[in-house]
Protein backbone atom coordinates (compact mmCIF):
# COMPACT_ATOMS: atom_id res chain seq x y z
CA UNK A 1 0.00 0.00 0.00
CA UNK A 2 1.51 3.46 -0.79
CA UNK A 3 1.72 6.02 1.18
CA UNK A 4 1.22 4.00 3.96
CA UNK A 5 3.18 6.16 6.59
CA UNK A 6 0.05 7.94 6.57
CA UNK A 7 -1.72 4.91 8.61
CA UNK A 8 0.66 3.99 11.16
CA UNK A 9 -0.27 4.22 14.48
CA UNK A 10 2.23 6.91 15.17
CA UNK A 11 1.19 9.14 12.71
CA UNK A 12 -2.88 8.91 13.27
CA UNK A 13 -4.06 9.94 16.40
CA UNK A 14 -7.51 10.96 15.77
CA UNK A 15 -9.14 8.69 12.71
CA UNK A 16 -12.67 9.21 11.47
CA UNK A 17 -14.44 6.11 10.19
CA UNK A 18 -17.22 5.86 7.88
CA UNK A 19 -19.03 2.54 6.87
CA UNK A 20 -21.24 2.14 4.41
CA UNK A 21 -24.67 0.60 3.64
CA UNK A 22 -23.23 -2.02 1.05
CA UNK A 23 -20.89 -3.29 4.27
CA UNK A 24 -23.24 -2.94 7.45
CA UNK A 25 -26.63 -3.92 6.00
CA UNK A 26 -27.68 -8.08 3.88
CA UNK A 27 -30.47 -9.14 2.39
CA UNK A 28 -32.16 -9.95 5.64
CA UNK A 29 -31.20 -6.94 7.51
CA UNK A 30 -28.10 -5.88 9.19
CA UNK A 31 -25.06 -7.14 8.58
CA UNK A 32 -23.57 -8.31 12.33
CA UNK A 33 -20.77 -9.98 11.36
CA UNK A 34 -19.50 -7.26 9.31
CA UNK A 35 -20.49 -4.65 12.67
CA UNK A 36 -18.86 -7.20 15.53
CA UNK A 37 -15.55 -7.46 13.31
CA UNK A 38 -15.26 -3.42 12.40
CA UNK A 39 -16.22 -2.57 16.14
CA UNK A 40 -13.76 -4.97 17.74
CA UNK A 41 -11.22 -3.50 15.44
CA UNK A 42 -11.83 -0.13 16.27
CA UNK A 43 -11.37 -1.11 20.34
CA UNK A 44 -8.56 -2.24 19.44
CA UNK A 45 -7.01 1.27 17.86
CA UNK A 46 -8.56 3.08 21.03
CA UNK A 47 -6.33 0.71 23.21
CA UNK A 48 -3.39 1.70 21.34
CA UNK A 49 -4.26 5.61 22.21
CA UNK A 50 -6.03 6.54 19.04
CA UNK A 51 -9.08 8.40 19.01
CA UNK A 52 -11.67 7.08 17.22
CA UNK A 53 -15.43 9.16 15.58
CA UNK A 54 -16.71 6.50 13.83
CA UNK A 55 -20.06 7.37 10.81
CA UNK A 56 -22.29 5.21 10.28
CA UNK A 57 -24.48 4.79 7.14
CA UNK A 58 -27.40 1.63 7.51
CA UNK A 59 -30.57 3.60 9.64
CA UNK A 60 -32.42 3.33 6.26
CA UNK A 61 -31.83 0.42 4.94
CA UNK A 62 -31.99 -1.36 8.08
CA UNK A 63 -35.22 -0.11 8.28
CA UNK A 64 -36.90 -0.72 4.89
CA UNK A 65 -35.61 -4.68 5.56
CA UNK A 66 -37.33 -4.33 9.00
CA UNK A 67 -40.21 -3.48 7.72
CA UNK A 68 -40.23 -5.27 5.11
CA UNK A 69 -40.28 -2.76 2.04
CA UNK A 70 -39.13 -3.46 -1.22
CA UNK A 71 -36.75 -0.27 -1.55
CA UNK A 72 -36.27 3.17 0.22
CA UNK A 73 -39.48 5.26 -0.19
CA UNK A 74 -39.83 8.81 -1.88
CA UNK A 75 -42.04 10.52 0.73
CA UNK A 76 -40.27 11.94 3.25
CA UNK A 77 -42.53 11.44 6.18
CA UNK A 78 -42.26 7.30 5.57
CA UNK A 79 -38.21 7.74 4.93
CA UNK A 80 -37.96 9.58 7.82
CA UNK A 81 -40.24 6.79 9.56
CA UNK A 82 -38.12 4.14 8.31
CA UNK A 83 -35.04 5.85 9.65
CA UNK A 84 -36.42 6.12 12.99
CA UNK A 85 -36.89 2.10 13.03
CA UNK A 86 -33.68 1.46 11.41
CA UNK A 87 -31.58 3.77 13.68
CA UNK A 88 -32.80 2.01 16.98
CA UNK A 89 -31.61 -1.39 15.99
CA UNK A 90 -28.43 -0.28 14.53
CA UNK A 91 -27.33 1.53 17.54
CA UNK A 92 -28.50 -1.67 19.50
CA UNK A 93 -26.21 -3.90 17.83
CA UNK A 94 -22.98 -1.21 18.10
CA UNK A 95 -24.13 -0.80 21.43
CA UNK A 96 -23.36 -4.56 22.15
CA UNK A 97 -20.18 -5.26 19.98
CA UNK A 98 -18.17 -2.56 21.81
CA UNK A 99 -19.89 -3.40 24.92
CA UNK A 100 -18.38 -7.11 24.32
CA UNK A 101 -14.86 -4.99 24.80
CA UNK A 102 -15.83 -2.83 27.84
CA UNK A 103 -16.36 0.34 25.26
CA UNK A 104 -19.17 2.83 25.38
CA UNK A 105 -20.71 4.77 22.73
CA UNK A 106 -22.90 7.61 22.09
CA UNK A 107 -25.32 8.49 19.34
CA UNK A 108 -24.67 11.81 17.55
CA UNK A 109 -27.70 12.83 15.25
CA UNK A 110 -26.15 15.52 12.72
CA UNK A 111 -28.52 17.77 10.26
CA UNK A 112 -26.68 20.85 7.73
CA UNK A 113 -27.91 23.33 10.07
CA UNK A 114 -25.58 21.76 13.02
CA UNK A 115 -22.36 22.33 10.69
CA UNK A 116 -23.67 25.66 8.68
CA UNK A 117 -24.26 27.38 12.22
CA UNK A 118 -21.05 28.63 13.76
CA UNK A 119 -22.20 28.65 17.29
CA UNK A 120 -23.88 24.75 16.62
CA UNK A 121 -20.84 23.81 14.43
CA UNK A 122 -18.66 24.62 17.61
CA UNK A 123 -21.62 22.80 19.66
CA UNK A 124 -20.88 19.80 17.88
CA UNK A 125 -17.36 20.07 18.29
CA UNK A 126 -17.44 19.93 21.90
CA UNK A 127 -19.55 17.64 22.25
CA UNK A 128 -17.26 15.10 20.66
CA UNK A 129 -14.33 16.07 22.02
CA UNK A 130 -16.18 15.54 25.41
CA UNK A 131 -16.41 11.70 24.25
CA UNK A 132 -13.54 10.97 23.40
CA UNK A 133 -12.08 12.30 26.55
CA UNK A 134 -14.27 10.20 28.08
CA UNK A 135 -13.09 6.84 26.55
CA UNK A 136 -16.58 6.52 24.88
CA UNK A 137 -17.03 6.18 21.01
CA UNK A 138 -18.77 8.47 19.16
CA UNK A 139 -21.19 7.10 16.76
CA UNK A 140 -22.81 10.15 14.11
CA UNK A 141 -25.45 9.78 11.81
CA UNK A 142 -27.69 12.02 9.43
CA UNK A 143 -30.70 12.92 11.48
CA UNK A 144 -32.83 11.48 8.50
CA UNK A 145 -35.77 11.53 11.02
CA UNK A 146 -36.18 15.67 10.68
CA UNK A 147 -34.05 16.52 7.75
CA UNK A 148 -35.64 17.29 4.78
CA UNK A 149 -33.90 18.80 1.59
CA UNK A 150 -33.18 22.31 3.31
CA UNK A 151 -31.45 20.85 6.01
CA UNK A 152 -30.26 17.34 4.92
CA UNK A 153 -25.97 17.00 4.36
CA UNK A 154 -26.91 14.61 1.73
CA UNK A 155 -24.96 11.36 2.11
CA UNK A 156 -23.32 10.43 4.98
CA UNK A 157 -19.60 10.53 3.05
CA UNK A 158 -20.31 14.10 2.73
CA UNK A 159 -21.25 13.85 6.11
CA UNK A 160 -18.02 11.56 7.30
CA UNK A 161 -15.92 14.50 5.15
CA UNK A 162 -17.41 17.62 7.45
CA UNK A 163 -16.74 15.49 10.37
CA UNK A 164 -13.30 14.91 9.83
CA UNK A 165 -12.63 19.14 8.92
CA UNK A 166 -14.69 19.58 12.33
CA UNK A 167 -12.90 17.28 14.66
CA UNK A 168 -9.16 18.09 12.59
CA UNK A 169 -9.00 14.09 12.42
CA UNK A 170 -5.99 12.69 10.86
CA UNK A 171 -7.18 10.40 8.23
CA UNK A 172 -10.54 9.73 6.88
CA UNK A 173 -11.29 5.93 6.63
CA UNK A 174 -14.27 5.29 4.01
CA UNK A 175 -15.04 1.32 4.45
CA UNK A 176 -17.63 0.43 1.66
CA UNK A 177 -18.55 -2.56 -0.38
CA UNK A 178 -15.82 -2.82 -3.08
CA UNK A 179 -11.78 -2.10 -2.55
CA UNK A 180 -11.57 1.41 -4.06
CA UNK A 181 -11.57 3.46 -6.84
CA UNK A 182 -11.62 1.30 -9.72
CA UNK A 183 -11.21 2.17 -13.47
CA UNK A 184 -14.42 0.57 -14.07
CA UNK A 185 -16.95 -1.37 -12.14
CA UNK A 186 -15.20 -4.13 -11.20
CA UNK A 187 -18.86 -5.95 -10.21
CA UNK A 188 -19.19 -5.79 -13.87
CA UNK A 189 -15.86 -5.73 -15.56
CA UNK A 190 -13.57 -8.16 -15.03
CA UNK A 191 -10.44 -6.39 -16.24
CA UNK A 192 -11.28 -3.13 -13.78
CA UNK A 193 -8.28 -2.29 -12.19
CA UNK A 194 -7.89 -0.61 -8.69
CA UNK A 195 -6.24 2.79 -8.22
CA UNK A 196 -4.16 2.27 -5.33
CA UNK A 197 -3.29 5.97 -5.63
CA UNK A 198 -4.54 9.23 -6.18
CA UNK A 199 -2.37 12.17 -5.70
CA UNK A 200 -4.75 15.19 -6.92
CA UNK A 201 -8.60 14.57 -7.65
CA UNK A 202 -9.21 15.36 -11.35
CA UNK A 203 -12.39 15.10 -13.52
CA UNK A 204 -11.63 11.72 -15.18
CA UNK A 205 -11.63 10.32 -11.41
CA UNK A 206 -15.12 12.27 -11.17
CA UNK A 207 -16.53 10.60 -14.34
CA UNK A 208 -15.12 7.06 -13.39
CA UNK A 209 -16.79 7.08 -10.10
CA UNK A 210 -19.84 8.34 -11.56
CA UNK A 211 -20.37 4.91 -13.46
CA UNK A 212 -20.10 3.36 -9.87
CA UNK A 213 -22.99 3.38 -8.05
CA UNK A 214 -23.80 1.84 -4.40
CA UNK A 215 -26.49 -0.59 -4.36
CA UNK A 216 -28.38 0.52 -0.67
CA UNK A 217 -26.73 3.77 0.05
CA UNK A 218 -27.28 7.55 -1.42
CA UNK A 219 -24.27 7.83 -2.41
CA UNK A 220 -22.29 6.09 -4.84
CA UNK A 221 -18.28 6.03 -5.49
CA UNK A 222 -18.80 9.59 -6.91
CA UNK A 223 -19.72 10.91 -3.65
CA UNK A 224 -16.91 9.27 -2.22
CA UNK A 225 -14.70 11.17 -4.87
CA UNK A 226 -16.58 14.31 -3.63
CA UNK A 227 -15.92 13.88 -0.18
CA UNK A 228 -11.78 13.24 -0.67
CA UNK A 229 -11.91 15.96 -2.74
CA UNK A 230 -12.45 18.24 0.42
CA UNK A 231 -10.78 16.68 2.81
CA UNK A 232 -7.66 16.73 0.95
CA UNK A 233 -8.08 20.06 -0.15
CA UNK A 234 -7.64 20.42 3.45
CA UNK A 235 -4.51 18.70 4.51
CA UNK A 236 -6.26 15.36 5.35
CA UNK A 237 -5.71 12.05 3.57
CA UNK A 238 -8.50 9.98 2.65
CA UNK A 239 -8.33 6.14 2.30
CA UNK A 240 -11.16 3.65 0.26
CA UNK A 241 -11.20 0.02 1.22
CA UNK A 242 -13.57 -2.84 1.55
CA UNK A 243 -15.25 -3.04 4.94
CA UNK A 244 -15.31 -6.94 4.97
CA UNK A 245 -12.03 -7.61 4.03
CA UNK A 246 -10.61 -9.26 6.90
CA UNK A 247 -9.28 -7.15 9.43
CA UNK A 248 -9.27 -4.09 7.14
CA UNK A 249 -8.59 -1.50 9.79
CA UNK A 250 -5.70 -3.05 11.54
CA UNK A 251 -3.79 -4.50 8.13
CA UNK A 252 -3.56 -0.50 7.02
CA UNK A 253 -2.25 0.44 10.16
CA UNK A 254 0.55 -1.50 9.45
CA UNK A 255 1.23 -0.67 6.56
CA UNK A 256 -1.16 -3.49 4.09
CA UNK A 257 -4.14 -4.01 2.73
CA UNK A 258 -5.72 -2.61 -0.49
CA UNK A 259 -7.48 -0.01 -1.33
CA UNK A 260 -7.33 3.47 -2.76
CA UNK A 261 -5.33 6.21 -0.95
CA UNK A 262 -6.13 10.13 -1.76
CA UNK A 263 -2.74 12.27 -1.19
CA UNK A 264 -3.49 15.55 0.81
CA UNK A 265 -2.22 18.99 -0.25
CA UNK A 266 1.20 19.92 2.06
CA UNK A 267 -0.63 22.66 3.78
CA UNK A 268 -3.25 22.10 5.89
CA UNK A 269 -5.90 24.38 6.38
CA UNK A 270 -7.19 25.80 9.30
CA UNK A 271 -10.11 24.97 11.24
CA UNK A 272 -11.93 28.05 10.97
CA UNK A 273 -11.03 28.29 7.15
CA UNK A 274 -12.81 24.53 6.68
CA UNK A 275 -16.15 26.18 8.35
CA UNK A 276 -16.04 28.62 5.46
CA UNK A 277 -14.91 26.68 2.93
CA UNK A 278 -16.58 23.47 3.16
CA UNK A 279 -19.91 24.31 5.64
CA UNK A 280 -20.79 27.39 5.93
CA UNK A 281 -23.89 28.61 3.64
CA UNK A 282 -23.21 31.61 1.79
CA UNK A 283 -26.10 34.33 1.95
CA UNK A 284 -24.67 36.41 -0.48
CA UNK A 285 -22.22 37.97 -2.52
CA UNK A 286 -19.88 40.28 -3.62
CA UNK A 287 -18.71 41.12 -6.94
CA UNK A 288 -15.25 42.09 -7.17
CA UNK A 289 -13.23 43.77 -10.35
CA UNK A 290 -10.18 42.28 -12.09
CA UNK A 291 -7.46 44.03 -10.30
CA UNK A 292 -9.33 42.58 -6.40
CA UNK A 293 -9.85 39.03 -8.26
CA UNK A 294 -6.02 39.26 -8.69
CA UNK A 295 -5.05 40.31 -5.33
CA UNK A 296 -7.13 37.70 -3.81
CA UNK A 297 -5.89 34.92 -5.57
CA UNK A 298 -2.62 35.55 -6.34
CA UNK A 299 -1.40 37.90 -3.42
CA UNK A 300 -3.16 36.76 0.04
CA UNK A 301 -4.99 40.21 0.29
CA UNK A 302 -7.91 41.06 1.96
CA UNK A 303 -10.78 42.81 -0.12
CA UNK A 304 -11.33 46.37 0.17
CA UNK A 305 -13.94 48.48 -0.74
CA UNK A 306 -12.00 50.17 -3.48
CA UNK A 307 -12.26 46.24 -5.55
CA UNK A 308 -16.23 46.41 -4.97
CA UNK A 309 -17.85 46.26 -8.03
CA UNK A 310 -21.64 45.11 -6.68
CA UNK A 311 -23.53 43.24 -4.14
CA UNK A 312 -25.79 40.19 -4.62
CA UNK A 313 -29.18 39.88 -1.83
CA UNK A 314 -29.06 41.38 1.02
CA UNK A 315 -26.46 40.42 4.33
CA UNK A 316 -25.35 41.61 7.69
CA UNK A 317 -22.22 41.96 9.38
CA UNK A 318 -20.66 38.71 10.09
CA UNK A 319 -22.36 37.26 7.29
CA UNK A 320 -20.75 34.80 5.06
CA UNK A 321 -20.60 35.31 1.78
CA UNK A 322 -19.23 34.56 -1.73
CA UNK A 323 -16.94 36.78 -3.77
CA UNK A 324 -17.49 36.18 -7.33
CA UNK A 325 -15.69 38.67 -10.40
CA UNK A 326 -17.09 40.45 -12.80
CA UNK A 327 -17.80 37.26 -14.77
CA UNK A 328 -19.76 36.02 -12.26
CA UNK A 329 -17.39 33.18 -11.18
CA UNK A 330 -16.87 32.43 -7.72
CA UNK A 331 -13.64 33.10 -6.18
CA UNK A 332 -14.22 31.89 -2.39
CA UNK A 333 -16.12 32.84 0.48
CA UNK A 334 -15.91 35.13 3.30
CA UNK A 335 -17.73 36.92 5.97
CA UNK A 336 -18.02 40.58 5.94
CA UNK A 337 -17.47 43.11 8.05
CA UNK A 338 -20.11 45.55 6.83
CA UNK A 339 -23.67 44.82 5.85
CA UNK A 340 -24.97 44.55 1.92
CA UNK A 341 -26.44 48.04 2.14
CA UNK A 342 -23.12 50.03 3.53
CA UNK A 343 -21.18 47.70 1.05
CA UNK A 344 -23.17 49.50 -1.60
CA UNK A 345 -21.84 52.72 -0.37
CA UNK A 346 -18.20 52.67 0.26
CA UNK A 347 -18.02 50.33 -2.92
CA UNK A 348 -14.82 51.68 -5.40
CA UNK A 349 -14.08 53.86 -2.39
CA UNK A 350 -10.27 54.27 -0.69
CA UNK A 351 -10.49 52.81 2.67
CA UNK A 352 -9.56 56.01 4.31
CA UNK A 353 -13.08 57.46 2.76
CA UNK A 354 -15.13 54.72 4.80
CA UNK A 355 -15.68 56.70 7.61
CA UNK A 356 -16.76 59.89 6.06
CA UNK A 357 -19.58 58.02 3.42
CA UNK A 358 -20.95 56.20 6.37
CA UNK A 359 -20.22 58.24 9.92
CA UNK A 360 -18.06 54.92 10.99
CA UNK A 361 -15.22 52.90 10.29
CA UNK A 362 -14.62 49.56 12.30
CA UNK A 363 -12.65 48.25 9.55
CA UNK A 364 -10.72 48.73 6.59
CA UNK A 365 -11.11 46.00 4.72
CA UNK A 366 -14.55 44.56 3.77
CA UNK A 367 -13.64 40.82 4.28
CA UNK A 368 -9.96 40.29 5.89
CA UNK A 369 -8.07 37.64 4.65
CA UNK A 370 -8.20 35.72 8.05
CA UNK A 371 -11.71 35.34 7.55
CA UNK A 372 -11.32 34.37 3.73
CA UNK A 373 -10.95 31.02 2.08
CA UNK A 374 -9.91 30.51 -1.68
CA UNK A 375 -12.44 27.45 -3.30
CA UNK A 376 -11.81 28.75 -6.99
CA UNK A 377 -8.98 26.11 -8.45
CA UNK A 378 -5.88 28.83 -9.23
Amino acid sequence: MKNNQYMETKMVKRAVIKIGSGVLTKNDGLNLKAIRSISRQICQLIDTGMEIILVTSGAMASGVKKIGLPRRPDEIPKRQAVAAVGQAGLMMEYEKAFGRFKKKVAQILLTSDDFSNRKRYLNARNTIYTLLSWNVVPIVNENDTVAVEEIEVGDNDNLAAMITLLMDADILINLTDIEGLYTKDPRMNPDAELIEEVSAIHKRHETIAGNIPGPLGTGGMLSKIKAAKKVTTAGIPMLIAKGESNNVLLNFINGKGKGTFFTPVKEKLASRKCWLAFSSKPKGAVIVDEGAASAILTKGKSLLPIGIIDVKDDFYVGTAVEIRDDKNKTLGIGLVNYSAADILKIRGLNSNQIKKQLGYQPYDEVIHRDNLVITAET
